[in-house]
């Protein structure tokens, strides 16, 4: 992941953390909690001038990898600890 990803990423991220303290992630639909994030990726969508749908694309995609950089993390902090 580039640093202008990672920079996009946490962009969401922090709107995400300010928008969506009040939902439960595991009983919420995602296609409710991206309806959610839809002002910030608006706001990216026209500052980089592509369409909301690169950006959804695009935060799945990032979203996706990080949660497989962090999961192979957490698992090589396992075996360490072993």
């Amino acid at each position: 992941m580039t640093e202008k990803d990672r920079a996009f990423l946490n962009r969401i991220n922090i709107y995400a953390n300010d928008h969506l303290h009040d939902i439960i992630p595991q009983k919420t639909p995602v296609s409710a909690q991206l309806e959610r994030l839809k002002p910030v990726m608006i706001e990216i969508a026209n500052e980089e001038s592509v369409s909301l749908e690169d950006i959804f694309i695009r935060y799945m995609d990032l979203a996706s990898e990080a949660a497989v950089e962090r999961e192979k993390s957490f698992q090589e902090g396992l075996v360490c600890d072993n």
